[in-house]
C-alpha cells in the first residue's frame, strides 16, 4: 500500500492520472513554452503529448472560437448541420488529398472517439455491401489506438490493456517492423523483414476465414513503440494484401497527421509518383487508406477534436444502402471545436508549418531537430535515435553492444524526464517498447515553430538529463 501521507499530500478534487506525484499548475502558453503558477518556464519538447503543432497561444485560434461561440455554441447533429461543419469538412477533405475526393468527414471530440467511429464504420461498410460475416478488426502488436474499450481491443500496448482484458473483445494482433530490434536476420535495411511482417498479416486474414473487416495501423508508430518508421516496401505490401482480401485499410493518424511528419498525413510518404510528379492511383502502388483517423494536431490542442475521413467508396456504400450511419456522440461536430480546427488548418497552411516539419527539407526546423538529436548517440545509454519530421524517439539501453534494456522497475525514462523537468524541459517518457514491459524511450514532438536556438538548448538539456539519470 502507498504511504497514506503521500496520498494526502497529492490529493485533489480532480481525479488525476496519479495519486503519487504532484502536478504543477499550468497557467499560460506561448510558442514552444508553458509557464506554471510559480512562474517556472518549460520548453514543450513533447508538444503536450504530440498534440500541439502550431505552438501555444496563437490569438487567431481563440478569436475564431470566441466568434463561433458568440454566434452559435451548439446544436445536435440529429437536428442540424452548421456552416462551420460543412466548410471545414470540405477544406479537410482537400487537405487529405485527391484520393479522398467525394468522401466525407465525421467529427468527434478526440482520438479514441475517432477510432471507435472508424471501427464501426468499417463494420457497417462490410454489412452494406453484403459481407455480413466480416466483423474482425486486425491490428499490430506494440500499437496504441486509444483508451476506450473498442480502441483497446485493437491496441497492442500491454501495460494499458492488461487490467481491462476481461472486458475487451480480442482479435488478432500481428507483428510490426522494429528495425533496431528486428526479429529476423535481415541484412538489407529491413526490406526483407518488412515483407515477412506483411506476410503475417496475410496469414492472419486467411485464418479469419472471411471474417476480417479491416486492418488498422499507425503509419509511423506513436508513443508505445516510439516513432518507428516502417522499412521500404512494408506498407505497400500491407495495402496490397488488404485490397486482395477485401479488407478495409484504416490509417490511425491521430498522432502523425496534420503535418507532424512533414506531410499533410504520414501515409503520403508512401505515395508513388508518376513521371510528371502526380500521385498515381492506389492500383499503381500507393498506400491509400479507406479510412483515415486524425485528432491531436487537428486542433493543436486548442479544443477537443478528432475526425474520421472516409473515402468515397465507404461513404457511397452507406448512402446507397441503409442511408444512415448507425453511430453518434452528443458532441460530435461541436461548432466551437470545429472553429478551432478550421482556424488551425488555415494557420498551419498560411505559415507553411507542414514544410517546417519536413526533415528532408534543407534548413527546416525538422532538419535542425534531426541533426541535433543525432548527437545523443554518443551518450553511453542511448541505443537508438529514430523518427521522421517532428516525431522522434530516443531509446535507452543498459548495454549498447547487446541492446540490453534497463530493468522495468528502474523506470529509467521516467528518471530522465524528471531530470529534464527540473531543467525546464518537457519530454514524453514511455516504457515497454520491447515487449510491453521492458524498454525505455522518450517521445519528442515539438511544435513546428521551434527555432534552431531552442533546439540546441533542448538537446543540451536532454543530454545533461540523460547523464544525471544514469
Amino acid at each position: 500500500m502507498p504511504d497514506a501521507t503521500v496520498q494526502e499530500r497529492f490529493r485533489s478534487a480532480v481525479l488525476r492520472r496519479s495519486f503519487r506525484k504532484d502536478f504543477p499548475a499550468a497557467v499560460r502558453g506561448e510558442g514552444v513554452y508553458v509557464w506554471d503558477a510559480d512562474g517556472n518556464k518549460y520548453l514543450d519538447l513533447a508538444g503536450s503529448a504530440a498534440v500541439n503543432f502550431i505552438g501555444h497561444g496563437v490569438p487567431d485560434i481563440s478569436a475564431a472560437m470566441a466568434k463561433q461561440a458568440a454566434q452559435l455554441e451548439f446544436v445536435h447533429t440529429s437536428q442540424f448541420t452548421t456552416p462551420i461543419a460543412e466548410e471545414y469538412a470540405a477544406e479537410l477533405l482537400a487537405f487529405a488529398g485527391q484520393h479522398f475526393r467525394g468522401g466525407a468527414v465525421y467529427f468527434t471530440c478526440g482520438g479514441s472517439e475517432s477510432i471507435e467511429t472508424a471501427l464501426k464504420l468499417a463494420r457497417q461498410y462490410q454489412v452494406e455491401i453484403g459481407q455480413t460475416a466480416r466483423h474482425q478488426i486486425l491490428s499490430r502488436q506494440q500499437s496504441y489506438h486509444g483508451s476506450t474499450l473498442g480502441a483497446l481491443s485493437v491496441s497492442g500496448n500491454k501495460r494499458r490493456r492488461e487490467m481491462y482484458l476481461p472486458m475487451v473483445r480480442e482479435f488478432s494482433h500481428v507483428g510490426m517492423p522494429y528495425c533496431y530490434r528486428c526479429a529476423f536476420a535481415c541484412t538489407d535495411g529491413c526490406r526483407n523483414c518488412g515483407q515477412q511482417y506483411a506476410a503475417e498479416l496475410d496469414r492472419a486474414i486467411e485464418i479469419t476465414n472471411g471474417e476480417a473487416a479491416a486492418f488498422i495501423f499507425e503509419p509511423v508508430s506513436g508513443a508505445t513503440l516510439g516513432a518507428v518508421v516502417p522499412p521500404p516496401g512494408y506498407l505497400l505490401a500491407v495495402a496490397e494484401i488488404c485490397r486482395h482480401h477485401g479488407v478495409l485499410l484504416i490509417a490511425d493518424e491521430v498522432m502523425t497527421g496534420m503535418g507532424r511528419t512533414g506531410r499533410n498525413f504520414a501515409v503520403e510518404h508512401w505515395f508513388a509518383k508518376d513521371g510528371l510528379g502526380q500521385e498515381r492511383n492506389a492500383q499503381d502502388g500507393n498506400v491509400v487508406p479507406d479510412i483515415l483517423v486524425t485528432a491531436k494536431g487537428l486542433s493543436s490542442g486548442y479544443a477537443p477534436l478528432g475526425a474520421v475521413i472516409a473515402s468515397q467508396r465507404v461513404v457511397d456504400a452507406i448512402a446507397a444502402g441503409s442511408g444512415a450511419f448507425l453511430h453518434g456522440f452528443t458532441y460530435n461536430a461541436h461548432p466551437i471545436s470545429l472553429a478551432a480546427g478550421r482556424a488551425v488548418l488555415q494557420h498551419l497552411q498560411a505559415k507553411k508549418l507542414v514544410e517546417a516539419a519536413d526533415s528532408s527539407r534543407s534548413g527546416s526546423p525538422a532538419t535542425h531537430f534531426k541533426q541535433a538529436l543525432e548527437s545523443l548517440r554518443t551518450e553511453e545509454v542511448v541505443g537508438d535515435v529514430r523518427g521522421i519530421g517532428l516525431l522522434w524517439a530516443v531509446e535507452f539501453v543498459a548495454d549498447k553492444p547487446t541492446k540490453r534494456p534497463f530493468p522495468p522497475d528502474q523506470t529509467f525514462a521516467g528518471h530522465v524526464a524528471a531530470a529534464a523537468l527540473k531543467r525546464g524541459l518537457l519530454v514524453y517518457p514511455m516504457q515497454g517498447c520491447i515487449d510491453g514491459l521492458s524498454g525505455d524511450h522518450l517521445l519528442l514532438a515539438p511544435p513546428a515553430v521551434i527555432t534552431p536556438d531552442q533546439i540546441a538548448w533542448s538537446v543540451d538539456q536532454l543530454s545533461a538529463s540523460i547523464r544525471e539519470a544514469k
